[in-house]
C-alpha cells in the first residue's frame, strides 16, 4: 500500500544499527516516509558508523561465479544469508542483496545482480507480495534485455501465531524456501543449456 503512495518513501532495515541510521534517514527525507520494522530480534550484521542512504542497497555477499541473487530486507535478509550458506554447501554461489530500499529501490544494483547471475533472481519478503519488494524488483527489471526470470516468495496466507522460526516456515519464506527456489532456478537453466 504505501509503495503505491504518490512520492513516498518505503525503508525495511535488517538490523537495530541499520534501523537507527534509517530513522535518521526519514527525518531528512521529504514527503512520505514509511519504515518498516520486525518484531524479533536479528543479529547485528552491520557496523554504527555505516551509511544507508535512501534509494541505496548493500550486497552483502557475491562472487564471481555466481549463479542466481537473493533480494532480501529486513528479517528476510538473514533467511537470505542462511539459504547463502546452504546453497554454497550444494556448489551453488548466491549473491545476497540488502534492498533496505523499497522504494526508491536501487535499480542498478539489481541489473548487475541479473546480468551476473544469467538473470536468475529470487525475491524474499515478511510481506504480501501485492505492491512488496517483488514487485519493486520486477518494475526495475522491466527494461533489460536479457531474459531475467524473478521468483517471489512471500506471505501467501493469513499468519498464525507462533515463533518467528515457526512462521517464516510456515510462510515459505524461510532459508529453505529460498534455497529450494534459488536451486529450481539453477537447475531450469541449467537444462536449457542441456537441450
Amino acid at each position: 500500500m504505501m509503495r503505491a503512495v504518490h512520492g513516498s518513501t518505503v525503508l525495511y532495515p535488517c538490523d537495530g544499527n541499520q534501523t537507527a541510521k534509517l530513522v535518521a534517514a526519514m527525518a531528512e527525507t521529504d514527503g512520505i516516509v514509511f519504515l518498516r520494522t520486525t518484531r524479533s530480534g536479528t543479529p547485528v550484521i552491520y557496523g554504527a558508523d555505516e551509511q544507508f542512504p535512501v534509494g541505496g542497497s548493500r550486497v552483502v555477499r557475491s562472487s564471481d561465479e555466481d549463479e542466481v541473487a537473493l533480494v532480501a530486507a529486513g528479517i528476510t535478509l538473514h533467511e537470505a544469508l542462511n539459504a547463502a550458506d546452504a546453497l554454497a554447501e550444494d556448489g551453488i554461489e548466491a549473491r545476497v542483496i540488502d534492498c533496505y530500499s523499497v522504494k526508491p529501490i536501487d535499480g542498478d544494483t539489481l541489473r548487475a545482480a541479473a546480468e551476473a547471475t544469467g538473470g536468475r533472481i529470487v525475491t524474499v519478503e515478511d510481506h504480501w507480495p501485492e505492491g512488496g519488494l517483488g514487485e519493486a524488483v520486477l518494475a526495475a527489471l522491466a527494461d533489460v534485455e536479457e531474459p531475467t526470470r524473478v521468483t517471489v516468495l512471500g506471505v501467501e496466507g493469513m499468519p498464525g501465531s507462533g515463533k518467528p522460526a515457526e512462521l517464516l516456515a510456515a510462510a515459505g519464506i524461510d532459508a529453505g524456501a529460498i534455497a529450494d527456489a534459488a536451486r529450481q532456478l539453477v537447475r531450469a537453466a541449467a537444462g536449457a543449456v542441456e537441450r
